[in-house]
């Protein structure tokens, strides 16, 4: 009988088999939605994508030609991005992470309108950058006041993923620093920024996919024009404008719409595993030397 009993309760169903069961049906669920959607695309886009599509200007309303002058106008864009929320969104992490104490007032409050903002919809965004920086700023419908815009969106999460990569840092790596009697900008330089470039590389790619797939708020800011551009004071179009516009107001333009939406999902994969090779190979580098 002990023999039977023991056999038993190994065979037995563990407790937690519910919400192992619901985790797994959840990520099956959310894999299966992006490969339906991945194949809709593929499927229909394929056959429009070529590199004369790539290297071409769109003709007659993009229903013909390609997308060149959408192509550099959104990667420009999104080089505004980065070059503004990267430096800012580190800095502000640092700040929060390292010289504000976690139970601060200052450091809440910051922490809080974070969060806030993280939630406000994107044309919200759209017309304070209107209103900002192509008004008040004098910027006008350019790719430069379109790329500030998108980096006050992207902010809010860069800093919140960095802050937490820093307070994931052991504090045994600072104790040790000040031991052998390291410099604060050292420890930081050389400790705690190579350690905390998994949340870094988290909110840049997170921030590089809602930026570089937004509508909303590059119509208000960036514009519609589909010329190539010339200088980041000029009016661009971006991937996801382009594709909205085919979409909904040009008739025939399905089959481009697709083909834009394949390259943009080729592009962001592209920017994502470039972030994540750099970070990679940054961070090997900072612990070999």
């Amino acid at each position: 009988m002990p023999n039977l009993k023991a056999k038993i309760k190994t065979l037995s169903i563990p407790q937690d088999w519910l919400p192992t069961m619901i985790v797994w049906m959840t990520a099956v669920l959310v894999t299966a939605i992006f490969l339906w959607i991945l194949n809709d695309i593929f499927w229909h886009g394929i056959g429009h994508l070529s590199w004369q599509f790539i290297t071409t200007e769109p003709v007659n309303a993009g229903r013909e030609g390609g997308i060149a002058p959408i192509l550099v106008s959104t990667l420009m864009i999104m080089m505004v991005c980065m070059a503004v929320s990267i430096p800012i969104g580190v800095g502000t992490a640092v700040l929060l992470a390292e010289f504000t104490p976690i139970d601060s007032i200052f450091g809440g409050l910051v922490r809080r309108s974070l969060d806030v903002l993280a939630g406000v919809p994107s044309i919200v965004f759209g017309l304070f950058g209107n209103v900002f920086f192509c008004k008040i700023l004098g910027l006008g419908f350019s790719i430069l006041s379109g790329g500030l815009t998108l980096a006050c969106m992207v902010l809010p999460i860069l800093i919140r993923s960095t802050e937490e990569g820093f307070r994931a840092v052991p504090q045994e790596y600072r104790l040790g620093a000040a031991s052998l009697g390291f410099s604060r900008t050292t420890t930081l330089f050389k400790l705690l920024l190579p350690a905390a470039v998994p949340g870094l590389v988290v909110g840049l790619v997170l921030g590089i996919g809602r930026a570089i797939a937004e509508t909303a708020a590059l119509i208000f800011t960036s514009g519609y024009v589909d010329r190539m551009p010339e200088s980041l004071l000029d009016s661009g179009r971006a991937l996801s404008i382009h594709i909205f516009d085919l979409s909904m107001n040009v008739s025939g333009g399905d089959g481009n719409a697709y083909a834009s939406a394949l390259v943009l999902l080729l592009l962001l994969l592209l920017i994502n595993g470039t972030a994540a090779w750099i970070a990679e190979n940054w961070l090997h580098r900072r612990i070999i030397n």
